[in-house]
């Protein structure tokens, strides 16, 4: 039973060899000319995400099409820093590895979700607040050990993220509390001494909206007064069916290279199942034909809806095809409809359809679409 079993195994390991060389095989063979960094080039980046490691058919279709790559979850700070003198740059340092190998163009995401920073960062050791020199001293001790770690290796961070709520206000976060306004400006100070050859990048959601959209010009403008550059602004591109309005898109675009900034397209994708409302009385929260409702499409995308989505993906890519000088990236936020994040979030065990390629790993017609543009 012992040699079955070893012959079973070495007959395993020599499948999982043989799968690998065939889609390098394939990868060797396939011409990139018939790809969507090849599409772009010249225009702008084309970029995808990893913060898993990817079975070897995904990896194919990482490196084939995209020559940008965001180094996700592995940077949080809730992963690299999570309790006082721990660190954990393992998972990080493998992904930047593989991009650097496969001379893809690499960013960091993130340095700040101040809303999502581990607790114990803002007390001491008794469990009280820290001051304000104190916690200045943690930041900038955090930013260089972060930043200064990947000198020359991460052309850009996206530095600082969502801060700015749907009114145009500042989020409430313990950074706020402690510091006032001040933290934003010494966020991309302390980046900027840390790494002077870096890009510093503030991303944010629906800033098609004009609210988001004139605050953040405010502050670019508020900082360049104080002697602080960003960059480039990130419009997280979590789309849908209804939003954005391509229009007020198209404005905001124009209004961040205004304000002296680049602009990159991070965490693209569009979502085709209805929008959940979290402001829903609670006795229609409870009636599970609710929750049904907002999973309608568990077997298959009906063909009238994948096609409003690929209309819509080829609107968006008409826009900013007319906005290449004011473009460097565009950053798809996962490769197939199945590892995608929206299957989990807003709403958990749903099926969505968001990306560029099916579940099977198969292109969609959007594909050919955007090579061919």
């Amino acid at each position: 039973m012992e040699k079955y079993r070893k012959l079973i195994h070495i007959a395993k390991q020599i499948y999982c060899c043989c799968k690998v060389i065939f889609y390098w095989v394939i990868e060797l063979l396939s011409s990139n000319r018939n790809s969507l960094k090849f599409a772009f080039k010249g225009k702008f980046l084309f970029g995808n995400k990893i913060d898993n490691e990817y079975d070897p058919k995904l990896m194919f279709l990482l490196k084939k099409h995209h020559n940008c790559l965001t180094i996700g979850g592995s940077l949080s700070p809730l992963t690299t820093h999570p309790a006082p003198n721990v660190v954990n740059f393992d998972a990080a340092d493998r992904h930047l590895s593989f991009a650097l190998k496969n001379n893809f163009t690499v960013v960091g995401h993130y340095l700040f979700l101040p809303i999502m920073f581990p607790s114990w960062f803002f007390k001491d050791s008794n469990g009280n607040d820290i001051s304000r020199e104190e916690l200045l001293q943690r930041m900038k001790k955090y930013i260089f050990e972060k930043v200064g770690r990947y000198k020359g290796k991460i052309k850009q961070w996206e530095t600082l993220i969502e801060i700015i709520d749907y009114e145009g206000n500042y989020v409430d976060c313990k950074f706020l509390r402690i510091l006032g306004e001040d933290y934003i400006k010494y966020v991309f100070e302390f980046a900027r001494q840390a790494d002077p050859d870096c890009e510093f990048c503030y991303s944010d959601s629906a800033l098609s909206m004009e609210t988001k959209r004139n605050a953040v010009v405010k502050m670019v403008k508020n900082l360049a007064a104080q002697g602080v550059k960003i960059d480039t602004i990130g419009m997280q591109g979590h789309c849908h069916l209804s939003f954005p309005v391509m229009s007020e898109f198209e404005k905001s675009i124009i209004a961040f290279s205004e304000a002296g900034c680049k602009v990159s397209i991070t965490e693209m994708d569009m979502s085709v199942l209805p929008v959940f409302n979290p402001k829903i009385p609670m006795e229609t929260a409870l009636n599970p034909n609710y929750w049904k409702s907002l999973n309608p499409y568990t077997h298959r995308l009906p063909l009238e809806i994948a096609e409003i989505q690929r209309k819509r993906y080829n609107e968006i890519f008409e826009i900013l095809l007319r906005h290449t000088d004011k473009i460097d990236r565009v950053t798809f936020w996962g490769i197939s409809d199945r590892d995608s994040f929206k299957n989990i979030f807003p709403v958990p065990n749903r099926t969505d359809y968001p990306l560029l390629f099916d579940r099977k790993l198969r292109a969609k017609p959007i594909v050919k679409d955007l090579i061919n543009i």
